[in-house]
């Protein structure tokens, strides 16, 4: 991993050291990890392009993803208002969002440069190809990924450049395309991919499964960049609520009323499409959210430890954590009931189909802890977090549930700086 120096400019280095001298007394265990991790994506994966722009690389694969780049730099947002190094970055990686997604609503992953032959990356078949798109993996998420980082940046800054004519049209486009998305049989995308990976391509032409209209909108991925089973995958429907009422929040601020009703119309139809469709009715849980459905009835019951999962509702914003259907799907996605649930000699976690059976992620035990309000969980997944990262001190992707020295992606820094910002709430609370 090269560093970069952005940590002194910032200021961050400073706020790492100040945290770190109270994680050493509250929770010694983690005081190795703490500092390393919190400046993880701003010492390695920032960097600035030659046109003074800035770009976030996830770390061991050089594109820039809307989703994790949003959540690497969310834990820094915070100190972004005291800081004018900190809001040049995070306002130029807004912009940057802006931009690629004016480029297209549909991908997932951009490049900070334009590729010679966009093909050399992957053999796909799509109905759209620009030669800044690394990867067309249309995901819900990653559109709402960029309204969580502008809303909130905006409302812990009041910094009103980020309001650029671009800016309001990524914000129309996302509302657009998500209004478009509740109707699929309008849409003209479709995806897939020439590799003997069921995963890797949507069934029916690249058209994905049919689906009944729900008032929830459609997503041809998961946050996993996994192709979805049922296509409307609840937990990213429920992002997009709240990302709606951000977006409202936003037009308003640029005098858009037409398009804050159309966040807030959309924000209200997705949710009565989540609440009557996406519930499923478990004869031991009782009322569960479905992890995907097509409103027909179908459902994948399960959770992925990639967020947005049915673990983070709390962290998403649109349910608190003791909202009775939020508690027994908790209840059900940290059972074995869940195929993804699983319990070694070593500890036990959720895990994901993007890896190896019996790989725990270290995001959802981080989410577990984000969403507990039990002391006794939180100390456990701290326990399990202090013994899971083989000695490098960073998180990593996905690890061994009976050895924990094998793991995928060690450089990963979305679980980094999402392991320090728990950690971070946890020992310094409101400060």
């Amino acid at each position: 991993m090269e560093k970069m120096e952005y940590n002194k400019e910032t200021g961050l280095l400073l706020k790492a050291e100040e945290i770190e001298k109270k994680v050493r007394k509250k929770l010694p265990q983690m005081a190795p990890m703490f500092k390393q991790c919190f400046l993880s994506t701003i010492e390695t994966t920032v960097q600035q392009l030659p046109d003074g722009s800035y770009f976030v690389i996830t770390g061991d694969i050089p594109a820039m993803w809307l989703r994790d780049s949003a959540a690497q730099l969310r834990p820094y947002i915070k100190y972004a208002a005291e800081n004018e190094k900190l809001r040049v970055i995070l306002r130029s990686v807004i912009a940057k969002h802006a931009h690629y997604v004016n480029i297209d609503p549909y991908s997932n992953a951009f490049n900070a440069e334009p590729m010679e032959n966009p093909q050399e990356q992957y053999h796909d078949d799509t109905d759209f190809e620009n030669p800044y798109i690394w990867e067309r993996k249309y995901e819900v998420d990653s559109l709402c990924a960029s309204l969580y980082l502008s809303c909130e940046y905006f409302l812990l800054t009041g910094d009103r450049a980020i309001f650029t004519g671009e800016f309001e049209g990524m914000l129309q486009k996302i509302a657009d395309t998500f209004e478009l998305e509740q109707d699929h049989t309008k849409s003209a995308y479709y995806f897939t991919r020439d590799l003997p990976i069921k995963t890797e391509t949507l069934v029916l032409q690249g058209r994905g499964r049919p689906v009944n209209r729900t008032g929830m909108t459609w997503s041809g991925f998961r946050p996993s960049d996994d192709a979805c089973v049922f296509p409307y995958l609840v937990p990213a429907n429920m992002m997009a609520v709240v990302a709606m009422r951000y977006g409202a929040q936003l037009a308003l601020e640029m005098g858009n009323e037409a398009l804050a009703a159309q966040c807030k119309r959309l924000a209200l139809e997705i949710e009565d499409g989540i609440e009557t469709y996406g519930v499923y009715n478990h004869p031991k849980y009782g009322r569960i959210y479905a992890y995907e459905t097509d409103g027909f009835g179908n459902y994948t019951l399960m959770d992925d430890a990639n967020s947005p999962s049915l673990l983070a509702i709390p962290y998403l914003g649109y349910r608190p954590k003791d909202d009775e259907t939020y508690q027994n799907t908790r209840r059900y996605i940290l059972s074995k009931d869940n195929p993804y649930y699983f319990e070694g000699t070593a500890m036990s976690g959720i895990g994901s189909p993007h890896t190896p059976k019996d790989y725990i992620w270290h995001i959802s035990l981080v989410m577990q802890i984000l969403t507990s309000n039990d002391e006794g969980e939180i100390e456990k997944c701290l326990d399990r977090i202090a013994r899971s990262h083989a000695g490098t001190n960073y998180m990593h992707e996905g690890f061994h549930k009976d050895d924990p020295s094998k793991f995928t992606r060690p450089w990963f820094a979305w679980a980094n700086t999402l392991f320090a910002q728990m950690v971070e709430g946890l020992v310094c609370g409101d400060d």
